[in-house]
């Protein structure tokens, strides 16, 4: 009997329990190509559902398919030499196949010969991953031009309400609050989809053990880190100050690191494992556009129910975040990417969107505009009025939980100002 036998038996018995018809459908299965000749790769911060989503397409498309989980604590010692018997493990289990799904398969060293193989050999591959770093290095590497790359998030607002069966349409009244009732649930406990789907779950334990396995694995282990007490201090100081514009410099003086190339590396490791979402502010100086950051967490279950976290009462802030995280879902396309604007203490802009170098879109997020003083409504109208002078961009949007919908004309430009409620689920 071959050593992999038992074990891949489990996880196709653990597959078969799968119901699809009670998961909840997301915009990223459109994105998955099943009859490409590229691999079709997920990625994403662990339990955000890349497996799931996966399994959904690949069971609601019919066609023959094997399975193996590389995250599994028994396969944990598995070397490339160990591939081919693995394969051919499937085949005896599953019999003919056509698709092929790897999951988490970064933990498998030299698996992009493997895969690259496979590919070669005209396989349809679907792989998945937690670490982004899966691409950006080993994946242009080792397979130029063989991979159809798809990021997966824990549940939008949009698919917060489907779980929960929110009315989306209607426009009367009693739909319109019950979003507002559903958009303050999600401000406070994010979009897991474990957590909302099995509520005997202790959100605190839950989370913290989440983000040890991300530090654990995902980055301590895999970039070899020898300081992982720090690590765990900047995962937490930058979650503490999500939202907020800092410095590599500042950050490594609040966590008293020596050398700022430390804190670079650090956070961008905490970025490839999808833990945070840095984004740069948008500058023609090369040393502004790479020295300041603000950072998102990629859920706000992890501002909410994390250990020791400083729990803040600025639900403007959870606002920006989910904003934040939903512009960056939005992105398909090559060559998109979100900044923010900043001069000094004259304005800022939350949100700059580029495509292919141009300013496309400027996005204020505020929580209550139902009746602004002034020094709020300078900041926010005021702020996309100098944004849009400074970028040339005509195309502003002020995304609000309270406050009154409709244009507003300021100088020549015109602002859109939307419920966020609205704007979360794509309405215009």
């Amino acid at each position: 009997m071959n050593r992999f036998t038992s074990i891949l038996h489990d996880q196709k018995e653990e597959l078969e329990q799968f119901n699809v018809t009670e998961l909840c459908p997301r915009r990223e299965e459109r994105l998955i190509n099943l009859n490409s000749h590229l691999a079709q790769i997920v990625i994403g911060v662990r339990r955000s559902g890349k497996s799931t989503l996966c399994q959904k397409v690949l069971m609601e498309s019919g066609v023959r398919f094997a399975y193996v989980n590389f995250d599994d604590e028994r396969l944990a010692d598995i070397t490339a030499s160990d591939l081919n018997s693995i394969l051919q493990e499937l085949y005896e289990i599953y019999g003919a196949f056509t698709h092929l799904l790897l999951d988490e398969v970064q933990n498998v060293e030299a698996w992009p010969l493997f895969v690259n193989r496979l590919l070669r050999q005209h396989h349809r591959l679907i792989l998945t991953g937690s670490n982004a770093n899966l691409l950006s290095s080993e994946l242009v590497t080792h397979m130029t031009g063989r991979y159809n790359e798809i990021r997966l998030y824990p549940f939008s607002f949009n698919e917060y309400c489907t779980f929960r069966h929110v009315d989306t349409k209607s426009l009367s009244t009693k739909a319109e609050g019950l979003r507002g009732h559903a958009l303050n649930a999600y401000l406070l406990q994010g979009g897991f989809p474990e957590l909302m789907q099995d509520e005997s779950l202790n959100p605190q334990t839950y989370v913290q053990s989440l983000l040890h396995a991300i530090v654990e694995k995902d980055i301590c282990k895999r970039y070899k880190v020898r300081y992982k007490q720090t690590i765990y201090q900047l995962a937490n100081h930058m979650l503490d100050l999500f939202c907020q514009e800092r410095s590599f410099n500042a950050i490594a003086r609040d966590l008293q690191v020596k050398t700022v190339h430390t804190i670079k590396n650090y956070i961008g490791y905490l970025d490839n494992a999808y833990l945070l979402r840095p984004v740069k502010k948008l500058s023609f100086k090369s040393g502004e556009r790479n020295n300041a950051r603000k950072c998102y967490a990629v859920d706000l279950a992890f501002i909410a129910d994390r250990e020791n976290a400083i729990q803040t009462g600025n639900f403007g802030w959870r606002l920006e975040n989910v904003v934040a995280i939903e512009l960056m879902r939005r992105m398909d396309k090559a060559g998109q990417e979100l900044y923010y604007l900043r001069d000094g203490r004259n304005y800022e802009v939350d949100f700059a969107v580029v495509d292919s170098g141009h300013v496309t879109q400027l996005i204020q997020v505020t929580f209550d505009f139902s009746n602004p003083r002034a020094k709020l409504y300078n900041r926010e109208i005021g702020g996309l009025v100098k944004g849009a002078a400074a970028t040339h961009c005509r195309n502003l949007t002020l995304v609000l939980m309270a406050g009154e919908e409709g244009d507003l004309t300021v100088e020549g430009l015109v602002i859109h100002r939307i419920l966020a409620t609205h704007w979360l689920l794509g309405q215009s």
